[in-house]
């Protein structure tokens, strides 16, 4: 790691050092917030090309968003959108789902079980319960991978999950703020974007925005 650093300082940091100090003095403002999942091969500043202080990043297990809730506790995620809505003023979140996820078959595989072992992990996948019983009731997919169809699926309740907070909702229904489902094949690097009245993900067409 601290020779990966070296070449980062060399490199990156190096040619990116007036970018650096403006962000140091001035501090950050992003208009793109990105919720995405914490697995280590999906990486958004990455795969938007993103320098410094473009992006605010949140990444958690599956990309989920819990629903507003007032009850004692520790809401990190909910806390890191309050933050980049109210005091950042991004105009944009994106969740970004992925293939293979991790979190999604585990929750596909462990539904009926009393929960996975461990203390947070099966808590937190429960969030998914939402999507499968809309996937079952009302299925916008119709496609053979019951993977592929659960990770579209929990993209599509995250984003439901956010109209629940006041501050995202004031935001959106003023026109100050937007948000947008987007999936991420590891293997082949394709993107796809969620169309916001369909609710189907299309690939997305390289330099091309979508509303």
């Amino acid at each position: 790691m601290l020779s990966g650093y070296g070449r980062y300082f060399e490199k990156g940091f190096v040619r990116h050092k007036e970018t650096h100090e403006h962000l140091a003095v001035y501090g950050q403002k992003p208009e793109v917030m990105v919720i995405s999942c914490c697995d280590s091969r999906v990486t958004p500043e990455g795969i938007f090309h993103a320098g410094p202080g473009e992006l605010f990043v949140l990444r958690n297990v599956a990309n989920l968003v819990p629903p507003y809730e007032e009850t004692e506790g520790q809401h990190g995620t909910s806390a890191a959108l309050e933050y980049a809505v109210t005091a950042l003023k991004v105009q944009h979140v994106v969740v970004m789902g992925h293939a293979k996820c991790g979190g999604v078959q585990a929750f596909r595989e462990n539904a009926n079980a009393p929960a996975l072992k461990g203390d947070f992990i099966g808590r937190w996948i429960k969030l998914l319960e939402p999507a499968a019983i809309a996937m079952a009731c009302m299925p916008v997919d119709r496609i053979d991978d019951p993977q592929l169809a659960m990770e579209y699926a929990g993209v599509r309740q995250s984003l439901k999950n956010l109209h629940t907070f006041s501050f995202v909702e004031d935001a959106v229904t003023k026109g100050e703020l937007s948000l947008h489902g987007a999936w991420f094949d590891i293997g082949s690097g394709e993107l796809r974007v969620m169309d916001p009245h369909t609710e189907k993900f299309e690939t997305a067409v390289s330099g091309t925005p979508t509303e």
